[in-house]
């Protein structure tokens, strides 16, 4: 048995109200478990309800912040403690308490590389399918892939809630015409260099997955041709990417933060996604969207209640509506809230940034060869 792994602004381009109805629709379609499982059931959320709280760990968004605990504690009367942050900063502080001895968390939803790299890796996770209970978390129909999406190795520690279409780049239309860029190889001509920027691809995170993509369908050459002979600019704020975009500083931006660009696109300013591009394949990806069980909990039955509730229709949907990522149930009805492009469309094959060979081991490997090639004179 492996049971110890170790020890007043619009939300994704909803409004306000929008979106409070949306968490009210959630709420009341809750679906209760199956007669037979009631009795257990009813036990597990008393426990929960002993423990008092429930503390998890997640994405630093505050409608996350606000929406969850306040859902969770609507459904269960149980207090939960959210401690919102970046993914590797919050794992690092974890794992610096857990060398300690303290063991504060009973919960996280990250992005893959955090779990996998992470917690997985160094034996944070206890097993999370077992603790999976509830009936329309367990029913396959309700699942697009037709059952629980499991990304790691075993198909037992790291289930995925979320799977994006990723945006390609973006440019400021007022500077780069739509039908100026049509193919990848557009980007490397002179007349762009020094007009791009993007996330810093020598780290993990968006950046370091356009270069893996980059590397996988082009080739070293091209990519040394694009990440340096084109001087991009390189920040690591995307946020600050989004700005430059805007004010055309730089017309031409990777990985510029989706929600930053549409809210300026809103208020009028010539912004546009570019991704129908010949030879840089449609992705997807998954943000914040893998839940993971800590082992040695302070709060086990706690947050066995709050894996099962993320992973129902009602809890996935308030964290998708919070999130703007696109659930992997099939049962919500997120073309109400989310933007149709972000939608993956059945019958493309899509180059999926989220999974597990691609993040442990292929993108590591181009993370080296990025960080030599970027640091030449």
């Amino acid at each position: 048995m492996h049971d110890d792994r170790g020890t007043g602004m619009n939300v994704g381009g909803i409004s306000r109200a929008a979106f409070a109805a949306g968490v009210y629709a959630a709420l009341i379609c809750w679906t209760l478990p199956a007669q037979g499982a009631d009795q257990a059931w009813d036990q597990l959320v008393a426990a929960a309800r002993a423990e008092g709280k429930v503390v998890v760990v997640g994405p630093p968004d505050a409608d996350v912040r606000r929406e969850l605990p306040k859902a969770f504690k609507k459904r269960f009367d149980i207090d939960l403690e959210y401690i919102g942050g970046r993914g590797r900063s919050s794992a690092a502080r974890i794992a610096t308490e857990r060398a300690a001895g303290h063991y504060t968390a009973d919960a996280v939803i990250a992005g893959l590389s955090t779990l996998a790299i992470v917690y997985y890796r160094e034996k944070m996770l206890d097993p999370l399918k077992p603790a999976l209970v509830l009936p329309e978390v367990l029913n396959g129909s309700k699942w697009k892939r037709g059952g629980l999406w499991f990304v790691d190795p075993e198909k037992n520690y790291v289930l995925r809630i979320s799977n994006n279409v990723q945006r390609s780049f973006y440019i400021n239309t007022a500077k780069v015409k739509a039908d100026e860029i049509r193919s990848i190889k557009d980007l490397v001509d002179p007349k762009w260099r020094g007009k791009i920027a993007m996330d810093d691809p020598t780290l993990s995170g968006s950046g370091l997955t356009l270069a893996a993509r980059v590397y996988i369908s082009q080739g070293k050459d091209f990519v040394k041709k694009l990440f340096v002979d084109q001087k991009p600019r390189i920040s690591r704020d995307r946020r600050q990417l989004a700005d430059w975009l805007v004010r055309g500083t730089y017309p031409i931006v990777f990985n510029a933060g989706d929600d930053d660009v549409a809210e300026a696109r809103k208020q009028g300013f010539p912004v546009k996604e570019v991704d129908d591009v010949i030879g840089l394949p449609l992705t997807t990806s998954a943000g914040f969207g893998m839940i993971g069980l800590l082992n040695r909990a302070p709060h086990p039955s706690a947050a066995k209640v709050f894996v099962n509730w993320i992973a129902s229709r009602e809890g996935m949907e308030i964290y998708s509506r919070a999130r703007a990522e696109v659930p992997t149930r099939n049962d919500i009805d997120e073309a109400s809230y989310l933007a149709p492009e972000a939608i993956p469309k059945p019958g493309i094959e899509y180059f999926d940034t989220y999974d597990w060979d691609f993040v442990v081991t292929k993108r590591a490997q181009i993370r080296r060869i990025m960080k030599k090639m970027m640091t030449k004179k």
